[in-house]
């Protein structure tokens, strides 16, 4: 009867996880002896002999060349006589890799009773499992694997002998299904989903930069009760004022050319939070109308947008976009810009603020203004610069405002 002795690829020492087989010295059916170098592996430190711990026939080689081998996965399997005894198959079982096993030390041969003799039996076979048991060890390739697909090794089941992490353990992580959510699942359509695309590519294309500023607006709350329209008008008519002084930011990039175009007309496009969802209309030739005028077409596009009565030529062409957010009560926000335009102006809300004056504390109403730019049509001075002009503004409006 042949009973089965596996041999698996031993710790090589510092740290070795793995190794390269370079090349069999052996074929299966070839009969080998203990100690006899039966392979030859190369680590990340050098190449090197393995010697077999057992004798018999070769019944199986486990890896090809030029395969990767972890510590602890099999190499080879060598039939033994089941009648051998101890003493003939056991071998020193220390294997000294490239240096064979230690010289056995000298010993007294004596008598031992069939009693002692069974017992040293079942101790030697007990023992030979543990030579060549190999520890929880799991090769750089499959630390590498599970960390680029964020899978926890700690979570692994292992499949391999002496519950080692193998390749496949990790693969059948990564392909097994995520768990099932606890919640609504709700399909991204219509609406929703126009506005997740388009805000997905102005992310991924337009390289953008947020510039802030808090302004006094006490000036502006009474420019609106003196021309009687209200603060989203007023702001438009300054954005307007600051994209003639900086053409710069009323551009869109042509990423197929390669070429920044500038835009003669200023279509100003503003936010309006409707039933169903955020749309934002455009004003056409903003750049052409009279602060009443505009007024005029911003309430005839919010009733429409509120009424869902928007069609896509009141929606398309837009080359500058103003957001209110300050009536949702907030104070600020880092806008992302409405691709393909360049810029995106966001006002946050009016509120009564500690502030100076001549020298003097007083309360004013102050905002924040939001600017997000793209920096490939300009840099931050001309950002700034735009920035700074619309504060101005906001602070003196009926200098502006004068004779428009």
């Amino acid at each position: 009867m042949t009973v089965e002795q596996l041999f698996r690829l031993p710790d090589l020492g510092e740290g070795l996880t793995e190794a390269e087989v370079l090349g069999w010295k052996v074929a299966v059916g070839d009969t080998v002896h203990v100690d006899q170098v039966v392979i030859e592996v190369e680590t990340a430190k050098a190449a090197v002999e393995v010697p077999v711990p057992f004798e018999g026939t070769v019944l199986k080689l486990f890896a090809e060349a030029g395969s990767v081998v972890s510590v602890g996965e099999p190499l080879i399997a060598v039939g033994a006589a089941a009648a051998s005894s101890s003493e003939e198959t056991g071998g020193s079982g220390n294997v000294l890799i490239g240096y064979g096993t230690k010289e056995e030390q000298p010993r007294t041969r004596r008598r031992r009773s069939k009693a002692t003799a069974a017992t040293a039996a079942v101790a030697v076979a007990v023992a030979e499992p543990a030579v060549t048991q190999a520890p929880r060890v799991i090769s750089p390739l499959v630390r590498k694997l599970a960390r680029d697909n964020g899978i926890d090794l700690a979570a692994v089941k292992p499949t391999g002998p002496d519950s080692i992490i193998l390749r496949k353990d990790v693969e059948a992580a990564v392909a097994k299904p995520a768990p099932a959510v606890d919640g609504e699942r709700i399909p991204l359509r219509g609406m929703r989903r126009a506005i997740a695309e388009k805000l997905s590519r102005s992310r991924s294309e337009i390289p953008d930069a947020t510039t802030w500023v808090d302004v006094d607006a006490t000036g502006l709350m009474e420019a609106r009760k003196v021309i009687g329209v209200g603060v989203l008008a007023l702001m438009a008519r300054i954005c307007v004022a600051g994209l003639a002084r900086y053409p710069e930011l009323n551009s869109t990039v042509d990423t197929e050319r390669q070429e920044i175009v500038r835009l003669r007309s200023v279509n100003l496009g503003f936010a309006v939070q409707s039933d169903r969802g955020l749309v934002v209309p455009v004003v056409r030739g903003a750049d052409r109308l009279t602060t009443s005028a505009l007024a005029a077409e911003l309430t005839r596009l919010t009733e429409l947008a509120r009424a869902g009565g928007l069609g896509p030529e009141d929606m398309t062409g837009g080359t500058f976009t103003l957001n209110n957010y300050g009536v949702f009560g907030v104070d600020g926000s880092t806008p992302i810009i409405n691709h393909p335009e360049a810029g995106l102006l966001g006002v946050g809300r009016i509120v009564d603020k500690p502030w100076a004056v001549d020298g003097q504390l007083a309360v004013r109403k102050v905002t924040q203004l939001s600017f997000t730019f793209d920096h490939r049509v300009c840099d931050g001075g001309v950002a700034g610069g735009f920035l700074r002009y619309v504060a101005d503004c906001v602070e003196r409006p009926l200098v502006l405002l004068q004779g428009l």
